[in-house]
């Protein structure tokens, strides 16, 4: 049997730190987290976390770091060649500059995101780890609005118009839809 799946509005602080814990995010008032449960939109545990909250029920909960999105590995910094950020032999300034994220490949061909750390004379530097790595994950907030989806507006939600939406899980497009990369 399949698991149901469901869409999920939340209104959430999420706060990192130790002793004294920092407010990371927030959502905005009257503009929700949406999402849907069981298509890997969100961390599997805070889903976990949530799945068996109703409408109006309040949450408290932490992820740690290991359950999240892992240690900041140090060797994920690395330096790459100033010219494969060229396009028509020109560095696009308006795209690479310290602290943008900037999209890359990996050898298999998938999009990595990357922080542009330090910018050289022939050399950019980038963290390949995710911002929150290494980082404890502690989620206050209320679900706001909870109910069954359907298999139409879960693909819905995930098809851009573009050619993602014959399958392609990597059109490249852009779109911002969740499921191009």
């Amino acid at each position: 049997m399949e698991e149901k799946k469901y869409y999920f509005e939340v209104s959430y602080s999420l706060f990192v730190g130790d002793e004294e814990e920092e407010l990371m995010e927030q959502t905005e008032a009257g503009k929700p987290l949406v999402f849907y449960t069981g298509v890997g939109m969100m961390l599997e545990k805070f889903e976990q976390n949530v799945i068996n909250l109703n409408e109006g029920d309040e949450f408290d909960f932490s992820i740690p770091c290991d359950e999240a999105y892992g240690e900041y590995e140090e060797n994920g910094v690395i330096e790459l060649p100033k010219a494969i950020f060229e396009v028509d032999g020109k560095v696009e300034e308006s795209i690479l500059f310290e602290g943008n994220v900037v999209p890359l490949r990996d050898s298999d061909g998938n999009r990595v995101d990357a922080s542009v750390v330090k910018i050289g004379e022939e050399t950019v530097t980038v963290d390949l780890n995710h911002p929150l790595a290494g980082e404890d994950l502690h989620f206050v907030g209320k679900v706001e609005k909870k109910r069954e989806a359907t298999e139409e507006e879960i693909k819905d939600a995930f098809s851009c118009g573009h050619s993602c939406g014959d399958g392609d899980d990597d059109c490249g497009c852009g779109c911002g839809c969740g499921h191009c990369h």
